[in-house]
């Protein structure tokens, strides 16, 4: 019963054994998948995968590192997909102040521009942050992203930084870095923050988590988050795989 919400099957890095990545994942007991799109390859083969394989969905949105290519083509198609019946989110999008290739203020209005097409639409959101914490927030309270709520995928942030983003609606997401022996703030948050507001995640195939740190990452992975959760709270690997997948499912819409 695990829910991996953030994996890019889509990348190039598989493309020389989707298929087995796959089928290790349902061996681990993986149920189900986001792949997240966020340019307009990366966009397709989301899709492509969403439509092939039944317990495989798809976000679509547009990095910030990219947010200066992004334009009013792009900002339409990422709507029009948003009707597919196997998208669940717009994403992943945000901020990233650590790559310097967008302006930060281009980054911020095509991250404004995304929020206000999901609460047209309807979807919740996945938020990229890289050294943008602040602004972050700041940009998801002006523009009222609670009533569409979503993931802080792949959360590095502080506990109190972690309840102001619970307060607007968000679910925090871990991936491999939970499991790092110097993770120190992961570690806190996922056991001060209640199990009803976690998720779980991969970012494969990036932040491979231990005992496999360094290698390409893959969704059967997301077994090692959820067992470094389970032994922080002091409470049972099934207990975390559950609820877990039963937060996505309910951030997502997903009733299957």
């Amino acid at each position: 019963m695990l829910f991996d919400t953030h994996a890019h099957l889509n990348a190039i890095q598989y493309n020389d054994d989707l298929q087995e990545v796959i089928n290790r994942a349902l061996e681990e007991g993986v149920s189900n998948i986001v792949v997240v799109g966020f340019d307009r390859p990366t966009i397709s083969r989301a899709i492509e995968l969403a439509e092939q394989y039944p317990f495989i969905y798809a976000a679509v949105g547009w990095h910030p590192v990219d947010a200066i290519d992004m334009t009013e083509e792009d900002l339409q198609m990422i709507e029009q997909l948003a009707a597919h019946p196997k998208v669940v989110a717009l994403g992943e999008m945000g901020l990233d102040y650590y790559w310097d290739k967008s302006p930060k203020e281009v980054q911020k209005e095509v991250f404004r521009k995304q929020i206000a097409l999901a609460k047209k639409v309807k979807l919740p959101i996945i938020i990229h942050n890289r050294e943008a914490t602040a602004d972050i927030i700041e940009i998801l309270k002006e523009e009222n992203a609670a009533e569409v709520g979503g993931v802080m995928h792949c959360f590095t942030g502080s506990v109190e930084v972690a309840k102001q983003c619970i307060d607007m609606n968000f679910y925090i997401s871990f991936g491999g870095p939970v499991t790092f022996k110097n993770a120190k703030k992961p570690k806190e948050v996922a056991k001060e923050i209640p199990l009803e507001h976690l998720l779980i995640e991969t970012d494969c195939p990036y932040l491979t988590p231990h005992p496999f740190r360094g290698k390409r990452n893959e969704p059967s992975y997301v077994k090692y988050v959820a067992e470094a959760i389970a032994e922080l709270k002091g409470i049972s690997f099934e207990e975390v795989a559950q609820k877990t997948s039963d937060n996505a499912k309910k951030l997502f819409g997903i009733t299957r």
